[in-house]
């Protein structure tokens, strides 16, 4: 029996309970119960399980348990592509105690396997990462990794992840992430995120949340091939530290940041620190009343054309040497035309 094939009716405004309850009664199967209450709304499965002891005894729990069972399975899960010659880790676990807490399974094989590097001798096409509820933190959860080609997420249905950062860093075969089923709505750290996914073409932000973050230093650092990027998507109004964010950006020929709420950051310095292709980047709606350090922000950015930085200020700003260094001196003039009382060592 198929689980997905199970009907589960619903209504405007809710879904009919008896005719459910009366279904699932009927599954005498604790596995196939179990994926249909996966694929179900929390709300939804958490009313059906409480007022049933029927499905209580099915799925083998009690009436005390049953939030906490069914938090076990608002698993998030994850597909890996791995590359064609493989040779590496694939995850970090971050501590031992929390092993138990990570089930791996390749090729949609059912048996859990204890086992986080691949090698050359390894034929595997598909690697499934389930991750229990127990685990807040993906920071460094790919770090290195370097046996990745694609990365999916296939269901994320939690929000209790509050840390990404160095999430993917230095994943350097990684050409391809779905986050069509990623939350991100209490994250507050994204430093590092994709730094140094030189292999990474395309990034859709679309689903991001990031009205929490705090953190988005070096997030982009280092994506060598990424040539185009939106970020319309993005809430940065906590946003403190962009420090390095597009570092090494080398692809990028035009960046559209005038979405960006900028009012909490502090510190922009290497921001855009060779980006050596960009050629326009539009910073209308920056404010940098808050900013205290610009140091080398856009140092080496050399086919810089067109800048939009006409509501700069930098009455606060303590750091500010190298600023526009090895930028084309035609922009010289009118950098200064737009920022008022720009010092000399911005250039220096």
């Amino acid at each position: 029996m198929d689980p997905s094939n199970i009907p589960i009716n619903q209504k405007e405004g809710g879904f009919n309970q008896n005719e459910s309850i009366s279904i699932l009664c009927n599954i005498n199967s604790k596995y196939i119960l179990q994926k249909i209450f996966e694929n179900m709304s929390r709300k939804k499965a958490l009313t059906i399980i409480e007022n049933n002891k029927i499905i209580q005894e099915r799925l083998d729990i009690s009436i005390d348990t049953y939030k906490e069972y069914f938090l076990t399975l608002t698993t998030i899960e994850i597909e890996i592509i791995p590359i064609e010659n493989i040779n590496g880790k694939f995850i970090n676990i971050p501590k031992k105690e929390e092993e138990s807490y990570y089930h791996i399974y390749f090729d949609n094989n059912r048996d859990e396997i204890k086992k986080y590097e691949l090698n050359a001798d390894d034929k595997i096409k598909s690697i499934k990462i389930i991750i229990d509820n127990k685990v807040k933190s993906f920071s460094r959860l790919f770090e290195e990794c370097n046996c990745i080609k694609s990365l999916t997420f296939k269901r994320f249905n939690r929000n209790n992840i509050i840390d990404m950062s160095k999430m993917f860093t230095e994943c350097s075969s990684l050409e391809e992430i779905n986050f069509d089923n990623f939350n991100t709505e209490n994250v507050y750290n994204m430093s590092g995120m994709f730094c140094l996914c030189q292999s990474l073409k395309e990034i859709n932000l679309s689903k991001f949340n990031t009205e929490n973050v705090t953190d988005m230093s070096e997030m982009f650092s280092g994506c060598y091939s990424l040539k185009e990027i939106d970020l319309s998507h993005l809430n940065t109004k906590n946003v403190k530290n962009m420090n390095m964010m597009f570092y090494q950006c080398r692809s990028f020929e035009i960046l559209d940041l005038s979405n960006f709420n900028t009012n909490n950051v502090n510190d922009m310095s290497d921001m855009f620190c060779l980006c050596g292709s960009l050629k326009e980047i539009n910073l209308r709606n920056f404010n940098t009343y808050n900013v205290k350090n610009m140091n080398c922000m856009f140092y080496l950015c050399q086919s810089l054309e067109i800048i939009h930085c006409s509501s700069f200020s930098i009455r606060n700003v303590t750091d500010i040497k190298g600023m526009f260094s090895g930028c084309r001196n035609e922009l010289k003039t009118e950098i200064k035309s737009q920022i008022e009382n720009l010092p000399e060592e911005a250039f220096e």
